[in-house]
């Protein structure tokens, strides 16, 4: 297979985060529309919600093609199945399993209150049933296996080869591309990894890795894992996972990184871009309020004047017919109308025809 250069989209870290999000994986979608587009994804997984609106997302293009690369698992396996294709490098692992969700709870209960706990814990479960039953379905239909063998495999969630995932049917073709990253595993990532329940794949011990940035990462996507009591906080979290994706999108840039702070740095000709189409958005709302406006003083005209018309027309029904003249056929100066001098006219001319008529006959 040829070289792979570039992709038009990279999404890497924390699925939900802000180089993961799925708002702006439909930004790029719909510019490249009527193209074929390729995704990189390097991912341990994340918000099971992104990967799902992300898979359909691809499933609505029609036309994408995920590469995998590194080690990938969770959220991250779900998010590329509604791609047209799929790729592994050889060197990536693959991992899926049954989903889980964060449960500490350290007080003194009384048998009402552990009671009260035991059935939330139930609720909580058969949620959990719930979407692993949808995931266990979207890989079936991908693999073209029993969805009974997905659930098993889930259940058993071990580390797969590429040669093991392509078996599956998880993806279509195992590659050997030279830019691939290779998984990175350390003595610390090993360690951290197993604290944390997460099965350790069976790849080389490379000490002269970036520990630091991994772990981040790895930190990351156990946060997102065990997600936030605190409503208000992850309404704002998501709030500024957007607002990164769109001010990347007005940047031109493929993503827009900050520092282990939270900060992000931005040139004075970045700044200069973001000011400017917040100006052009606002030139467009104003024109956009007149020409509501206009279009508000246009309706309410036409209104009156249906009104005025309308009452002109209940006026006339309430008033009484005017009396008609008959045509005096005797002769005479009388007409059916003196206001209507055409018709006065027209009448002396026929009485006048009338009597030279009498006059002739005598």
């Amino acid at each position: 297979m040829a070289k792979r250069k570039s992709y038009h989209l990279y999404l890497k870290g924390y699925v939900g985060g802000w180089n993961f999000d799925s708002d702006y994986v439909d930004y790029i979608l719909n510019k490249y529309k009527d193209e074929e587009v390729h995704v990189l994804i390097n991912s341990l997984g994340g918000s099971v919600a992104t990967a799902l609106s992300v898979s359909a997302a691809f499933s609505r293009h029609g036309n994408v093609h995920v590469h995998y690369e590194g080690m990938n698992a969770s959220a991250a396996t779900i998010a590329s199945m509604g791609a047209k294709s799929i790729t592994i490098d050889r060197n990536a692992m693959y991992l899926v399993h049954k989903c889980s969700q964060f449960m500490f709870v350290w007080d003194q209960m009384n048998a009402d209150k552990l009671n009260e706990f035991i059935q939330e814990c139930e609720k909580t479960k058969k949620d959990l049933n719930k979407i692993d039953l949808t995931i266990a379905k979207g890989y079936a239909a991908r693999c073209k296996k029993d969805q009974a063998d997905l659930l098993n495999l889930m259940k058993e969630g071990g580390w797969l080869t590429a040669e093991e995932a392509l078996d599956w049917g998880f993806v279509n073709e195992v590659t050997d591309l030279p830019d691939d990253e290779k998984p990175v595993m350390t003595a610390e990532v090993k360690e951290f990894l197993a604290a944390e329940g997460i099965p350790v794949p069976d790849v080389p011990m490379e000490e002269d890795a970036d520990e630091r940035g991994l772990i981040s990462r790895l930190k990351e996507f156990l946060r997102g894992l065990y997600p936030s009591n605190n409503e208000t906080t992850n309404q704002v979290l998501s709030a500024m996972k957007k607002t990164f994706a769109f001010i990347a999108a007005v940047l031109a840039l493929a993503t827009l990184e900050c520092d282990e702070g939270g900060k992000v740095e931005l040139t004075d000709e970045q700044l200069g871009k973001l000011d400017d189409h917040l100006k052009d958005l606002q030139g467009k709302l104003d024109e956009a309020n007149q020409n509501v406006a206009s279009r508000d003083q246009e309706i309410q005209k036409l209104k009156d004047e249906i009104a005025s018309k309308d009452a002109k027309i209940a006026e006339l029904g309430k008033k009484p017919a005017a009396d008609s003249k008959q045509v005096n056929n005797e002769g005479g100066d009388e007409t059916t109308d003196d206001t209507n001098p055409e018709l006065k006219g027209y009448c002396d001319e026929v009485a006048e025809a009338q009597r030279l008529l009498e006059q002739l006959k005598k």
